[in-house]
């Protein structure tokens, strides 16, 4: 039986891939999806939406806490973590049918399998045996958890694909890691009753933010009574009668629940066949591509975290978007990774776009910082010891913006707006000539004044 043809083939039916898939076959293109495992992705599946939906709901416990101090009086509250878990269940459920019947409607066809490359045009379907010619391949099969390196006991340890799924809540647990993933979940817990240790091997959490974003986020973490070990690691995990006994690279040891390792994910590439068609893999161990998401095979192109640029599901949306329309679109589209707005759904928010303090010592003749730290409104009448905290870094020359950091409620829906700004190179007047709304946190953007800090070297010559 001869292999069947389309004019592209996507490995992988997450974020970026589906994008693609659906801006392609728009453009007239006869387009089949493999997805081994879920339609949606990580982010839809097991990352970003379910972990924002246990994120709000950590939160209703200070909520519950605060209702006090404005006059309500609430019966002492109880959580169950089935509930929370089978509810967001129904809900993933739902948006992986919404995704399906996107690519449905766009008359993309859907194989539930793994595929394999077996060269440049064709690949194997494993589920069926099936083989199909394309005249494009897209590799968007995103990023997968990564342990490091092996220890006693590794057997014992989960990783956020775990978590979110865990019979019932863990009454102590541990996690690695001092990224994202890690930061975000130690809230969780925390908010949801367990007892949290966070153990960093470096010398803060969230290496790559700024130093002051740091910094204040550790004191509000531990301010919600998470115990933050940097400069360690986990060494070993012994299953013990009352739970799992984890010896620190210090040899501290402490018994919990559960132990999380959120210490990074590599990209999804093993046994996809690219060495076998001379796909080469990067230095980041990412897929290698250029401005345009191609290969170094030119008929193959790989988006989103495959490729361990910016491992943020818009951005691998916007890639496979650009994808689409420069391969089908006749369109050339290279994506603009600079200036890329993010946030941390911890416990304060987090919300960044743009260079670090210490970044834009290093690139910048002259630098102007404008920061500030503030009680919020709302914890005035709850009595809840708490501070937000933001910071604007100008370039001293042009007076333009050139990064806002903010560490709060709604970080992330502030930062949103913000990115605009940032993106269009407003300048610190710009910031400055827009008018307050008051009372809310974000006005303090606009009315910062006064430079916290200075930096100025001479022009090179």
């Amino acid at each position: 039986m001869s292999a069947k043809e389309v004019d592209l083939f996507v490995i992988g039916a997450g974020s970026g891939g589906v994008r693609a898939a659906r801006v392609a076959s728009s453009y007239g293109a006869r387009v089949m999806a493999a997805e081994e495992f879920r339609v949606g992705g990580t982010c839809v599946i097991r990352g970003c939406v379910p972990k924002k939906l246990l994120v709000y709901a950590s939160r209703f416990a200070e909520e519950f806490a605060d209702a006090a101090g404005y006059g309500w009086t609430v019966p002492q509250p109880s959580f169950d973590w089935p509930t929370l878990i089978a509810n967001k269940d129904r809900e993933i459920a739902r948006l992986e049918a919404a995704y399906t019947a996107t690519l449905e409607r766009f008359k993309v066809e859907l194989v539930k399998s793994r595929a394999v490359l077996e060269d440049a045009h064709t690949v194997h379907l494993l589920a069926t045996g099936a083989r199909v010619r394309a005249k494009t391949i897209l590799i968007a099969t995103g990023g997968a958890p990564h342990h490091g390196a092996a220890i006693a006991g590794l057997e014992h340890v989960i990783s956020s694909n775990e978590a979110f799924h865990l019979p019932q809540l863990p009454k102590r647990i541990l996690i690695q890691g001092g990224g994202y993933i890690a930061v975000e979940f130690a809230g969780i817990f925390s908010g949801l009753g367990s007892q949290v240790t966070l153990v960093y091997r470096g010398e803060n959490i969230l290496r790559g933010f700024d130093d002051d974003v740091r910094a204040h986020l550790r004191v509000e973490m531990e301010k919600r009574g998470i115990k933050i070990v940097t400069k360690r690691t986990v060494a070993a995990v012994e299953k013990v009668e009352h739970g799992l006994d984890v010896e620190l690279s210090d040899n501290e040891s402490l018994v919990v629940d559960q132990v999380m390792f959120a210490t990074g994910r590599r990209p999804n590439i093993k046994t996809l066949g690219l060495e076998s068609v001379g796909v080469k893999i990067a230095s980041n161990g990412g897929i290698a591509v250029d401005q345009y998401s191609r290969s170094s095979v030119p008929n193959i192109y790989a988006v989103g975290d495959v490729t361990n640029r910016i491992n943020l599901t818009p951005v691998a949306i916007r890639e496979g978007h650009a994808f689409a329309d420069t391969v089908f679109g006749k369109k050339p589209t290279a994506v603009d990774h600079s200036n890329v707005p993010t946030a941390v759904f911890s416990e304060p928010e987090v919300g960044v776009i743009g260079l670090t303090e210490a970044e834009a010592v290093k690139e910048l003749r002259v630098v102007d910082i404008y920061k500030t730290s503030f009680r919020p409104m709302k914890a005035t009448l709850s009595g809840r010891d708490t501070r937000s905290f933001m910071k604007i870094v100008v370039d001293g020359e042009s007076d333009r913006v050139v990064g806002c950091h903010i560490v709060g409620p709604d970080a992330g829906e502030l930062i949103q707006a913000l990115g605009i700004a940032v993106k269009m190179k407003a300048t610190k007047a710009d910031f400055d000539a827009v008018m307050a709304v008051h009372p809310t946190a974000a006005e303090e953007l606009v009315t910062m004044r006064e430079k916290a800090m200075s930096y100025g070297r001479q022009a090179a010559e």
